[in-house]
């Protein structure tokens, strides 16, 4: 949860705050808020080394918890990760254990589930048990293979994290197993769930310290600097905001074209979208994302100063 490249609060469904994470809703009559902050000194995530979390604060709503209403926090995780982490996935007898730490303003049990991607749809919900009002709790959760599961050795998006703060019944039923990997079901994904923090004003959920390892026990956290983390996290996105580069420019005086080549920062998972977020003596900018590796800036000018580039980003996220 350290590092958050496009900011450290939104109101914007999906990516919005701490990188790798999205918080996605629908059907909301306001919007939750996702955002980045600190973990409070003496608590037990702070004495184990974790000083960010994001949090979710609900919006007021107003219409109550309609059936189709959504609120959750999720990861996705990249095909050759999972099935190059030895995990064997397919047998029962090997195991995967998720932990991390959740705080909610509101008594409650919450829901969520793992998911695979591929081939015939498979999840496995769990429960975090009822978190006592706005204290810390560190959940840990093992779940084993399964034969049913397809993970495809690629950089897509084959296996899915989830912690939801509401589901409504129109994506819940009664009998759905905690204890088992079920066949996906838009209608069933998890057990009926309570609605007390959704139809709570400004009810806020927290969540830090998000591991997932192979084995059936939790290990100690793997805490890494803020510069391995934030080069990960570039392989996904890359914001630059302070930016002072003068494109080539091309043509008779005024110039009528510029150009100017992006080296990402890291490879990226796929060849990004790339978003202009400013520029000077530029008129109808143009992005050409070439490969993983680099990528293309371009635009017209009737300015007799050099087009420059002050701002974009690029995103390749799953």
């Amino acid at each position: 949860m350290n590092v958050a490249q496009r900011g450290t609060s939104s109101t914007d469904s999906g990516y919005g705050s701490v990188d790798r994470f999205r918080v996605a809703f629908t059907g909301t009559d306001e919007s939750p808020t996702q955002s980045q902050v600190d973990v409070a000194s003496g608590t037990t995530p702070y004495t184990e080394g974790f000083r960010k979390a994001l949090k979710v604060t609900n919006g007021n709503q107003t219409g109550g918890a309609g059936a189709s209403d959504q609120l959750d926090i999720n990861c996705r995780i990249e095909g050759q990760d999972m099935a190059g982490s030895g995990w064997n996935y397919t047998s029962s007898s090997s195991f995967i254990t998720l932990s991390f730490w959740v705080k909610s303003s509101v008594e409650q049990n919450f829901y969520g589930y793992v998911r695979s991607v591929s081939g015939t749809v498979r999840s496995h919900p769990y429960e975090t048990g009822s978190l006592t009002a706005d204290t810390w709790t560190k959940i840990t959760k093992t779940f084993s293979g399964d034969s049913n599961i397809t993970i495809n050795n690629d950089n897509s998006v084959e296996f899915n994290f989830y912690l939801v703060p509401f589901f409504g019944t129109g994506l819940t039923a009664s009998g759905v197993s905690l204890t088992a990997w079920n066949t996906f079901d838009t209608t069933a994904i998890l057990p009926d769930n309570t609605a007390t923090w959704y139809e709570t004003d400004n009810a806020t959920l927290e969540i830090t310290g998000v591991q997932l390892e192979v084995g059936s026990q939790a290990t100690a956290f793997e805490h890494r600097s803020y510069g391995e983390e934030l080069l990960l996290c570039q392989r996904y996105y890359f914001k630059e905001t302070a930016v002072s580069a003068y494109m080539a420019g091309y043509g008779s005086n005024p110039q009528s074209y510029g150009l100017i080549q992006l080296s990402q920062p890291n490879s990226f998972r796929a060849t990004p979208t790339i978003t202009v977020t400013g520029s000077q003596n530029a008129s109808s900018v143009g992005t050409s994302a070439q490969s993983p590796f680099y990528s293309i800036v371009y635009c017209n000018t009737s300015s007799s100063s050099a087009p420059r580039l002050t701002g974009y980003e690029m995103s390749s996220e799953l």
